[in-house]
């Protein structure tokens, strides 16, 4: 089934298509109604609209040529009218001219703003590249995917965070949610990734990468100003799978609790205690807990943010991701992953209104 954000898609650059053939129509229509209708009728609002419309959808040289054709056809009916040589006959193809040279001057203007707009988005997304990793499509037995899904659209990287790397310990895994948006967001981002790039290869344990980010963290909140500076804060939740055995450990600080996906069922893995999120330890005094849970050949972990489980429909509902994949098998990863985005799309008729990042890993059964 095609999502129905590639669908809007298709119908947006149908619309766009179509529309460029928008000036053309506007002369053609404005000179045929010009010539069949009383001579005091003037078509100069549909000569005038037709280069205003180029300089919007069209490039430079449409646009000119839609200026000169906006006069030409002026200039063609005011001469078959005998209007040409009068002062009315002037004043209106000098308007038409004006607008024509000042459509020119628009579509200059909105071609450099794209080009900045599309340099900065070129920056964001170096951005990301630079901060959230280009994850490998498995290591040993585990295939690996991932999605990232910013709210605002067109943007490249937003307050949610990912990873997955092989480490002497197994396969070690973080998905992270900050609280707010904008540059301060980013750089949490920064900080609690660099920070698990690294301790994920050093600490014998879970418990011991999360006391890392902790202090990281605290560090970052310390030099922000304001209300940020107390309500900073991460949810995250650490991934342990070994490289021999049946399990998984996990650590989880104030975050979603992941799905495991096996045989069609669909299970929650819920912390066996619950915990304050990372950059909030001060607030209390409850150590991690390292939950064991089974990971058989087969099964899937899949792990998210609040932007899945918070979409809502029109009807205000939040989207279940549990009951809409059991009874359900993917052949990898990225199907689920795929199947995810579209039916998410579908609940919230289009409407993301918080990042969203999913990173399934589904172990081999050979």
């Amino acid at each position: 089934m095609r999502a129905p954000s590639a669908g809007r898609t298709t119908v947006r650059r149908w619309c766009l298509r179509h529309l460029q053939l928008l000036p053309v129509l506007l002369l053609v229509g404005g000179a045929l109604l010009d010539y069949h209708t009383s001579p005091h009728f003037s078509g100069e609002a549909f000569y005038t609209a037709a280069p205003m419309t180029a300089a919007a959808l069209l490039s430079l040289r449409a646009t000119v040529l839609a200026g000169i054709g906006a006069c030409a056809a002026d200039v063609a009916l005011l001469t078959h009218f005998g209007f040409i040589g009068n002062s009315g006959g002037r004043s209106e193809l000098a308007a038409v001219a004006t607008v024509s040279a000042f459509a020119i001057v628009v579509n200059r203007l909105m071609y450099y703003s794209n080009v900045r707009l599309q340099s900065a988005r070129k920056v964001a997304l170096a951005v990301q590249r630079a901060v959230l990793p280009q994850l490998p499509a498995s290591i040993g037995p585990l295939r690996i995917a991932v999605r990232y899904q910013a709210a605002v659209k067109d943007a490249q990287i937003g307050g949610d965070l990912y990873s997955a790397q092989d480490t002497p310990y197994g396969v070690r895994c973080l998905v992270g949610d900050v609280r707010g948006k904008g540059m301060e967001a980013v750089k949490a981002v920064d900080v609690a990734m660099g920070v698990f790039r690294e301790a994920a290869e050093e600490e014998p344990t879970l418990i011991g990468i999360a006391a890392r980010l902790e202090r990281a963290l605290l560090r970052e909140s310390e030099r922000r100003a304001g209300v940020e500076r107390h309500e900073g804060f991460v949810t995250g939740i650490l991934v342990e799978i070994p490289h021999y055995g049946d399990e998984l450990r996990l650590v989880n600080r104030g975050h979603p609790a992941p799905l495991m996906l096996h045989a069609g069922q669909v299970h929650s893995a819920e912390p066996s205690e619950p915990a304050l999120p990372l950059g909030l330890a001060e607030l209390g005094a409850d150590q991690d807990r390292t939950d064991t849970v089974p990971f058989p050949p087969g099964a899937t972990l899949l792990l998210y943010t609040d932007g899945l489980t918070e979409a809502r429909n029109r009807a205000g509902d939040f989207y279940d991701p549990g009951s809409g994949l059991t009874g359900r098998d993917f052949p990898g990863p990225d199907a689920l992953l795929d199947t995810l985005l579209t039916e998410v799309s579908h609940h919230a008729g289009g409407r993301i209104t918080d990042d969203m990042a999913l990173l399934a890993v589904t172990r081999g059964s050979g």
